[in-house]
Protein backbone atom coordinates (compact mmCIF):
# COMPACT_ATOMS: atom_id res chain seq x y z
CA UNK A 1 0.00 0.00 0.00
CA UNK A 2 1.57 3.41 -1.14
CA UNK A 3 1.09 6.18 1.70
CA UNK A 4 0.73 9.76 -0.49
CA UNK A 5 3.53 11.54 0.57
CA UNK A 6 3.23 15.45 1.83
CA UNK A 7 6.04 16.32 3.67
CA UNK A 8 8.82 17.94 1.93
CA UNK A 9 12.62 16.33 3.05
CA UNK A 10 13.44 19.38 5.53
CA UNK A 11 9.96 19.10 6.87
CA UNK A 12 10.90 15.19 7.80
CA UNK A 13 13.73 15.74 9.02
CA UNK A 14 12.78 18.40 11.25
CA UNK A 15 9.95 15.80 12.44
CA UNK A 16 12.61 13.12 13.75
CA UNK A 17 14.86 15.42 15.42
CA UNK A 18 12.06 17.24 17.21
CA UNK A 19 10.48 13.30 17.94
CA UNK A 20 14.10 12.82 19.95
CA UNK A 21 14.12 15.92 21.36
CA UNK A 22 10.35 15.15 23.19
CA UNK A 23 11.90 11.94 24.05
CA UNK A 24 14.75 12.98 25.73
CA UNK A 25 12.55 15.32 27.54
CA UNK A 26 10.12 12.52 28.70
CA UNK A 27 12.81 10.22 30.02
CA UNK A 28 14.86 12.60 31.68
CA UNK A 29 13.10 15.13 32.77
CA UNK A 30 8.83 14.41 33.40
CA UNK A 31 7.05 11.52 34.48
CA UNK A 32 3.21 10.04 35.29
CA UNK A 33 1.12 11.70 32.71
CA UNK A 34 3.10 14.60 31.44
CA UNK A 35 5.68 11.93 30.38
CA UNK A 36 3.28 9.58 28.42
CA UNK A 37 1.60 12.87 26.64
CA UNK A 38 5.37 13.55 25.62
CA UNK A 39 6.23 9.78 24.45
CA UNK A 40 3.32 10.10 22.39
CA UNK A 41 4.03 13.43 20.58
CA UNK A 42 7.33 11.56 20.24
CA UNK A 43 5.96 8.67 18.50
CA UNK A 44 3.49 10.95 16.26
CA UNK A 45 6.40 12.91 15.23
CA UNK A 46 8.76 10.11 14.45
CA UNK A 47 6.41 7.95 12.76
CA UNK A 48 5.08 11.11 9.98
CA UNK A 49 8.63 12.28 9.71
CA UNK A 50 9.87 8.39 8.03
CA UNK A 51 6.55 8.03 6.55
CA UNK A 52 6.20 11.53 4.82
CA UNK A 53 2.21 11.87 5.79
CA UNK A 54 0.67 14.02 7.96
CA UNK A 55 -2.97 13.48 8.59
CA UNK A 56 -3.51 16.96 9.68
CA UNK A 57 -2.03 18.39 6.61
CA UNK A 58 -4.45 16.50 4.79
CA UNK A 59 -7.27 18.22 6.97
CA UNK A 60 -5.63 21.47 7.03
CA UNK A 61 -4.86 21.55 2.82
CA UNK A 62 -0.77 21.48 3.70
CA UNK A 63 1.57 19.97 1.52
CA UNK A 64 5.46 20.13 2.29
CA UNK A 65 6.20 18.03 -0.23
CA UNK A 66 5.47 20.23 -3.50
CA UNK A 67 7.59 22.83 -2.05
CA UNK A 68 10.84 24.27 -4.12
CA UNK A 69 13.82 22.70 -2.40
CA UNK A 70 11.46 19.50 -0.56
CA UNK A 71 14.13 16.89 -1.55
CA UNK A 72 17.48 17.03 0.13
CA UNK A 73 21.07 15.76 -1.00
CA UNK A 74 23.13 13.19 0.71
CA UNK A 75 25.20 15.68 2.02
CA UNK A 76 22.52 16.62 4.06
CA UNK A 77 21.28 13.48 5.17
CA UNK A 78 24.89 12.71 6.51
CA UNK A 79 24.53 16.21 8.50
CA UNK A 80 21.08 15.07 10.07
CA UNK A 81 22.61 11.57 11.07
CA UNK A 82 25.49 13.30 12.83
CA UNK A 83 23.27 15.89 14.49
CA UNK A 84 20.38 13.09 15.54
CA UNK A 85 23.55 11.42 17.26
CA UNK A 86 25.08 14.30 18.42
CA UNK A 87 21.88 15.42 20.15
CA UNK A 88 21.11 12.01 21.55
CA UNK A 89 24.84 11.83 23.18
CA UNK A 90 24.70 15.52 24.70
CA UNK A 91 21.01 15.66 25.52
CA UNK A 92 21.31 12.17 27.45
CA UNK A 93 25.15 13.63 29.32
CA UNK A 94 23.43 17.65 30.03
CA UNK A 95 20.28 15.90 30.97
CA UNK A 96 22.06 13.10 33.29
CA UNK A 97 23.94 15.87 34.71
CA UNK A 98 21.58 18.77 35.42
CA UNK A 99 18.86 16.41 36.86
CA UNK A 100 21.23 15.18 39.39
CA UNK A 101 22.78 18.55 39.90
CA UNK A 102 18.93 19.53 40.48
CA UNK A 103 18.48 16.96 43.14
CA UNK A 104 21.30 17.60 44.92
CA UNK A 105 20.09 21.49 45.15
CA UNK A 106 16.36 20.74 46.03
CA UNK A 107 17.82 18.43 48.76
CA UNK A 108 20.44 20.91 50.50
CA UNK A 109 18.05 23.24 50.55
CA UNK A 110 15.74 21.04 52.73
CA UNK A 111 18.73 19.76 54.23
CA UNK A 112 19.69 23.13 55.76
CA UNK A 113 16.63 23.35 57.50
CA UNK A 114 16.85 19.96 59.26
CA UNK A 115 20.12 20.85 60.23
CA UNK A 116 19.00 23.82 61.79
CA UNK A 117 15.90 22.29 62.99
CA UNK A 118 18.27 19.78 64.68
CA UNK A 119 20.43 21.81 66.02
CA UNK A 120 18.23 24.14 68.15
CA UNK A 121 16.78 20.93 69.60
CA UNK A 122 19.69 19.84 70.69
CA UNK A 123 20.15 23.44 72.32
CA UNK A 124 16.55 23.25 73.54
CA UNK A 125 15.79 26.26 71.98
CA UNK A 126 12.41 26.53 71.93
CA UNK A 127 11.06 29.27 69.43
CA UNK A 128 14.14 28.60 67.42
CA UNK A 129 13.14 24.97 66.96
CA UNK A 130 9.86 25.73 66.38
CA UNK A 131 10.63 28.42 63.71
CA UNK A 132 13.11 25.91 61.92
CA UNK A 133 10.93 22.90 62.44
CA UNK A 134 8.08 25.34 60.38
CA UNK A 135 10.35 25.58 57.26
CA UNK A 136 11.19 21.82 57.46
CA UNK A 137 7.55 20.62 57.43
CA UNK A 138 7.44 22.93 54.00
CA UNK A 139 10.06 22.20 52.41
CA UNK A 140 10.31 18.33 52.83
CA UNK A 141 6.35 19.16 51.84
CA UNK A 142 7.62 19.80 48.66
CA UNK A 143 10.44 17.93 48.05
CA UNK A 144 8.37 14.39 48.77
CA UNK A 145 5.80 16.09 46.26
CA UNK A 146 8.16 16.14 43.66
CA UNK A 147 10.49 13.09 43.82
CA UNK A 148 7.80 10.86 45.05
CA UNK A 149 6.14 10.53 41.72
CA UNK A 150 9.51 12.01 39.60
CA UNK A 151 12.60 10.14 40.39
CA UNK A 152 15.77 11.49 38.43
CA UNK A 153 17.59 9.81 35.96
CA UNK A 154 20.65 9.11 38.81
CA UNK A 155 18.12 7.53 41.13
CA UNK A 156 15.14 5.55 38.38
CA UNK A 157 16.34 2.62 39.63
CA UNK A 158 15.64 2.54 43.37
CA UNK A 159 12.80 0.46 44.55
CA UNK A 160 13.37 1.75 47.84
CA UNK A 161 13.07 5.74 47.63
CA UNK A 162 9.57 6.08 47.49
CA UNK A 163 9.48 4.03 51.34
CA UNK A 164 12.35 5.89 52.82
CA UNK A 165 10.83 8.98 51.79
CA UNK A 166 7.79 8.67 53.57
CA UNK A 167 9.16 6.99 56.70
CA UNK A 168 11.54 10.19 56.57
CA UNK A 169 7.82 12.14 56.26
CA UNK A 170 6.51 10.22 59.20
CA UNK A 171 9.40 10.95 61.51
CA UNK A 172 9.50 14.66 60.88
CA UNK A 173 5.35 15.01 61.25
CA UNK A 174 5.24 12.85 64.44
CA UNK A 175 7.82 15.89 66.26
CA UNK A 176 5.32 18.62 65.87
CA UNK A 177 4.28 17.94 69.49
CA UNK A 178 7.38 17.61 70.65
CA UNK A 179 9.18 20.37 69.06
CA UNK A 180 5.90 23.26 69.75
CA UNK A 181 5.37 21.92 73.51
CA UNK A 182 7.10 18.98 74.66
CA UNK A 183 11.12 17.15 75.24
CA UNK A 184 13.05 19.00 73.10
CA UNK A 185 15.62 16.36 73.37
CA UNK A 186 13.38 13.52 72.60
CA UNK A 187 12.86 15.42 69.55
CA UNK A 188 16.26 15.79 68.53
CA UNK A 189 17.12 12.29 68.84
CA UNK A 190 13.96 11.15 66.70
CA UNK A 191 15.36 13.70 64.01
CA UNK A 192 18.80 12.21 64.26
CA UNK A 193 16.55 8.65 62.69
CA UNK A 194 17.06 11.27 59.31
CA UNK A 195 20.37 11.71 58.72
CA UNK A 196 21.36 7.70 58.16
CA UNK A 197 18.13 7.05 56.27
CA UNK A 198 19.36 10.14 53.48
CA UNK A 199 22.87 8.69 53.89
CA UNK A 200 21.81 5.93 52.66
CA UNK A 201 19.59 6.89 49.77
CA UNK A 202 22.46 8.91 48.86
CA UNK A 203 25.33 6.20 48.92
CA UNK A 204 23.49 3.17 47.21
CA UNK A 205 22.64 6.13 44.58
CA UNK A 206 26.01 6.91 44.16
CA UNK A 207 25.96 10.24 45.41
CA UNK A 208 29.37 11.44 46.76
CA UNK A 209 29.34 13.45 50.08
CA UNK A 210 31.59 15.77 47.65
CA UNK A 211 28.68 16.43 45.12
CA UNK A 212 26.38 17.33 48.04
CA UNK A 213 29.31 19.69 49.30
CA UNK A 214 29.85 21.38 45.91
CA UNK A 215 26.29 21.82 44.96
CA UNK A 216 25.39 23.54 48.79
CA UNK A 217 29.46 25.69 48.05
CA UNK A 218 27.72 27.06 44.11
CA UNK A 219 25.27 28.88 45.24
CA UNK A 220 26.79 31.43 47.61
CA UNK A 221 29.95 31.24 45.23
CA UNK A 222 27.81 32.34 42.66
CA UNK A 223 27.03 35.71 44.51
CA UNK A 224 31.04 36.24 45.13
CA UNK A 225 31.36 36.03 41.26
CA UNK A 226 28.30 38.39 40.94
CA UNK A 227 29.65 40.69 43.00
CA UNK A 228 33.02 40.61 41.56
CA UNK A 229 32.02 40.76 38.04
CA UNK A 230 30.23 43.75 38.92
CA UNK A 231 33.46 45.27 40.82
CA UNK A 232 31.57 45.75 44.16
CA UNK A 233 34.24 45.02 47.06
CA UNK A 234 31.57 45.59 49.59
CA UNK A 235 28.87 42.73 48.42
CA UNK A 236 32.41 40.43 47.75
CA UNK A 237 33.47 40.67 51.04
CA UNK A 238 30.08 39.92 52.79
CA UNK A 239 29.43 36.98 50.08
CA UNK A 240 32.94 35.60 51.09
CA UNK A 241 31.93 35.02 55.02
CA UNK A 242 29.09 32.78 53.80
CA UNK A 243 30.62 30.99 50.57
CA UNK A 244 34.20 30.56 53.25
CA UNK A 245 32.37 28.54 55.33
CA UNK A 246 30.51 26.31 52.55
CA UNK A 247 34.17 25.63 51.52
CA UNK A 248 35.30 24.71 54.54
CA UNK A 249 32.51 21.87 53.95
CA UNK A 250 34.08 20.67 51.19
CA UNK A 251 37.56 20.92 52.19
CA UNK A 252 36.29 18.27 55.15
CA UNK A 253 35.32 15.96 52.42
CA UNK A 254 38.50 16.42 50.07
CA UNK A 255 41.44 18.86 49.88
CA UNK A 256 43.67 18.14 47.22
CA UNK A 257 45.15 20.15 44.72
CA UNK A 258 42.19 21.23 42.90
CA UNK A 259 39.96 21.88 45.99
CA UNK A 260 42.83 23.91 47.19
CA UNK A 261 42.89 25.70 43.69
CA UNK A 262 38.98 26.48 44.40
CA UNK A 263 40.14 27.67 47.83
CA UNK A 264 42.61 30.02 46.82
CA UNK A 265 40.90 31.86 43.51
CA UNK A 266 38.09 32.57 46.19
CA UNK A 267 40.89 33.98 49.26
CA UNK A 268 42.18 35.64 46.79
CA UNK A 269 39.14 37.61 45.35
CA UNK A 270 38.61 38.12 48.59
CA UNK A 271 42.16 40.04 49.31
CA UNK A 272 41.82 42.01 46.24
CA UNK A 273 38.59 43.77 47.28
CA UNK A 274 39.96 44.30 50.76
CA UNK A 275 42.65 46.23 49.07
CA UNK A 276 39.81 47.98 46.93
CA UNK A 277 41.29 46.40 44.09
CA UNK A 278 38.38 46.54 41.28
CA UNK A 279 39.54 46.01 37.94
CA UNK A 280 41.17 42.40 38.28
CA UNK A 281 38.16 41.56 40.42
CA UNK A 282 36.54 39.82 37.56
CA UNK A 283 39.35 38.04 35.94
CA UNK A 284 39.67 36.02 39.41
CA UNK A 285 36.20 35.51 39.33
CA UNK A 286 36.43 33.74 36.15
CA UNK A 287 39.19 31.57 37.61
CA UNK A 288 37.21 30.81 40.51
CA UNK A 289 34.47 29.51 38.01
CA UNK A 290 36.75 27.68 36.49
CA UNK A 291 38.40 26.01 38.81
CA UNK A 292 34.91 24.60 40.57
CA UNK A 293 33.41 24.05 37.25
CA UNK A 294 36.40 21.62 36.89
CA UNK A 295 36.01 19.57 40.02
CA UNK A 296 32.36 19.47 39.76
CA UNK A 297 32.45 18.01 36.01
CA UNK A 298 35.10 15.16 36.61
CA UNK A 299 33.61 14.68 40.78
CA UNK A 300 30.55 15.70 41.19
Amino acid sequence: MNIPKNEGGWDRLSRIILSEILFLVGFFWLSSTMQIIIYVLSFVFLVTGIVGFCPLYTVMKINTSSKKNAKISRNIWIVFVLTFLLIATLGSYTSIFFTKKFFLEDYNKMNNYYKQTLFNTGKEMRSESITQYDFLVSEYQLFLEKYHTYHPYSLRGDKQLNADLNTVSSIIISLKEKVYTGNLKEAHLDLEKVRPIFQDILKRNNFSLLAIALVDFHDIMEKVIEAADAKDPKEVTDAYVEADEKLKAVEEVANDSEIQMIRQNLDMIKILAEQDKKEPLPEKAAELKSSFVKVYLTRG
